[in-house]
């Protein structure tokens, strides 16, 4: 869960921490307090001076973000009339926000731009190393993992030197949950540890949970479900000592996960169903809207159909309520009118009470209006039910896209039709690991951030190479870099093809170590087996291609015996590649759990080749 500066938003589940930003309010979202204070700008009896102060803080305290763009509007226009710089900036700067909540990442980089541009570069750093933070969110929500690394770097070296530490650990703490969302934990941890203790010094209380809680999500990654267990229950407790209960709603439903994980389904649903309480018992309307899903996901796994089912209407309907909360609020404003006016017409009749006549004219009137109004409101409740149930449909048809998108159209249709995706085997798939010399001790010694934009570099490369022989990249585990060969679509030559690619990797790394820019490099070992394996999708909810089988743990100990810049191969592969590849025989070696192995060093293609 990311740290957020109220300057700052995000598309998914927003947690905010508030800072001080050139005058701004170090307060969270409130709608109570924004209401109250949307009630003293309409009525205009406060001191003109405050007006701009008075919008601004409305455009912090809402939390709908369509809310917020009107207000901005009107903060924008007063802003450029009193001609007050900093004003335009808040108004940039909620706008963006506001943007990015409703997923037009567009729009809100557009508008942090904007912000930026009128920022003083020398005399408010600590400003631009903010704008710098949030524009590099916004550029997470749309993968461009480049500008993420770059502009989170800038943002923390200057948070540094300015010695803003509050400030600098947020920051490191967003950029860990950004290799979060990447599915890197181990990544994500060297910043969270480094975050963590600054939050703890500082006795930054909700910082500290959340910073609890993202290292959970990270081990819950990782496969360590007891230690994320401990994390996130430390975190919740700190949250509901603070009154926070926002995060812990979605933190119970991590729990969930964990459980489900587990196969311990009382658990799973204890978890699911309290943070359904939770959310209802303080009104939060996206988290009940992910506690249904949660509630749905968690009866399909178990077989419940028809529950499930059940859920997910429920999470539709309500999902959409939120999204439709303008009209919902126009429907309100009516109200609001009808109990004003019938409150006048009470009032007309305590001061003319002599005037019976007219007093029964007016009530008639009234009451023809209220009627007016309610046709009106039923009228418009009818055009939003079909509205909603549009939109229900539109959605149905985009999750099936997204589907089809996700999988093997082959794959996307079987779970479609039976639930889950039937394991397949392949008989001859060659599978190659990768791992890093000296990685372990790096990490205690390097700076976390040039260390993780260091593996990047390397793993972005190895993606590309992947990539030009046809190959498919199951995944990455910490420094250890993970692909096969011959599936989903069998191939007669995919040995060959492997080793190909593992030359390339070697040569990138060699050239990676001359480039004058770079304070270190890596040495890489590189294994290779071929041999029978079971493919199939994993998870329920972010679904994952992997495999399975015999093949992939002796091509990982082909790894382990294979030395600084050669590749190792079993005899399975030695098989495939000899009448390509110059090969030397190593003799036989002694394999913990599998005896002893023929390995063979892969030299170079043969002369005549």
């Amino acid at each position: 869960m990311k740290l957020f500066f109220k300057c700052n938003g995000w598309a998914k589940v927003v947690l905010l921490l508030c800072l001080m930003v050139k005058g701004m309010p170090s307060f969270g979202q409130n709608e109570a307090l924004a209401d109250s204070l949307i009630q003293v700008y309409e009525s205009g009896n406060y001191n003109p001076a405050l007006k701009l102060k008075i919008l601004s803080r409305i455009t912090v305290y809402l939390p709908d973000p369509d809310r917020i763009l009107a207000y901005s509007d009107s903060l924008m226009t007063e802003a450029i009339r009193q001609d007050s710089t900093k004003y335009i900036f808040n108004s940039h700067l909620q706008t963006g926000n506001a943007l990015q909540q409703k997923g037009n990442l567009s729009g809100a980089l557009d508008s942090y731009f904007k912000a930026l541009e009128i920022t003083d570069r020398n005399t408010e750093k600590n400003q631009v190393a903010i704008m710098y933070t949030a524009i590099a969110a916004v550029y997470a929500g749309m993968n461009n993992r480049e500008n993420v690394r770059q502009y989170y770097s800038d943002a923390i070296s200057i948070f540094k030197t300015e010695q803003d530490t509050l400030n600098y650990a947020v920051a490191m703490e967003n950029l860990g949950d950004t290799y979060l969302e990447w599915s890197k934990p181990d990544s994500a941890l060297l910043y969270f540890n480094q975050s963590g203790p600054i939050f703890e010094k500082l006795g930054n209380k909700i910082a500290l949970a959340y910073n609890l809680g993202n290292k959970g999500l990270a081990y819950a990654q990782k496969g360590r479900p007891t230690k994320a267990e401990e994390n996130i229950e430390e975190a919740v407790a700190i949250l509901e000592e603070l009154g926070d209960y926002r995060p812990i709603t979605t933190y119970l439903n991590y729990m969930s996960d964990i459980y489900a994980d587990k196969e311990d389904w009382d658990g799973a649903f204890d978890y699911a169903l309290r943070s359904l309480d939770l959310a209802k018992q303080y009104g939060l309307k996206v988290r009940i809207s992910s506690a249904y899903l949660k509630l749905s996901e968690l009866y399909e796994r178990t077989g419940y159909a028809s529950a499930s089912l059940n859920y997910y209407r429920k999470y539709i309907v309500f999902r959409d309520s939120v999204v439709n909360l303008t009209a919902v609020q126009q429907m309100a404003d009516i109200r609001r009118n009808s109990e004003q006016a019938q409150f006048k017409a009470e009032l007309d009749l305590t001061n003319q009470q002599k005037q019976t006549q007219k007093v029964v004219t007016i009530a008639t009137g009234i009451a023809l209006f209220l009627i007016i109004l309610l046709a009106i409101g039923l009228y418009r409740r009818n055009v939003f039910t079909k509205r909603t149930n549009a939109i229900i449909e539109k959605e149905m048809a985009r999750s099936e896209r997204l589907l089809v998108n996700i999988l093997p159209e082959e794959t996307a249709r079987e779970l479609k039709e039976f639930g889950k995706v039937k394991a397949k085997k392949f008989e001859s798939v060659s599978v190659l690991f990768t791992d890093f010399e000296a990685f372990t001790a790096a990490s205690e010694h390097v700076d976390p951030e040039l260390l993780v934009t260091r593996l990047g570099y390397y793993f972005t490369a190895f993606d590309d190479i992947i990539e030009k022989y046809g190959l498919e990249k199951i995944k990455t585990i910490g420094d250890a870099y993970m692909c096969a060969g011959g599936l989903p679509f069998p191939t007669v030559d995919h040995a060959i093809k492997m080793v190909k690619a593992a030359f390339e990797i070697l040569q990138f790394v060699e050239e990676a170590k001359s480039e004058k820019e770079t304070d270190f490099s890596f040495n890489v070992r590189i294994g290779i087996n071929t041999g029978p394996v079971v493919a199939g999708v994993v998870g329920s909810k972010k679904f994952s291609y992997d495999i399975w089988g015999d093949t992939v743990n002796v091509a990982s100990r082909m790894e382990t015996f294979s030395d600084s810049g050669k590749i190792n191969i079993s005899k399975n592969t030695y098989n495939l590649v000899k009448d390509v590849f110059d090969c030397e025989f190593r003799g036989q070696i002694e394999v913990k759990n599998k005896g002893l192995m023929s390995m063979y060093f892969v030299k170079g293609p043969l002369q005549n080749i």
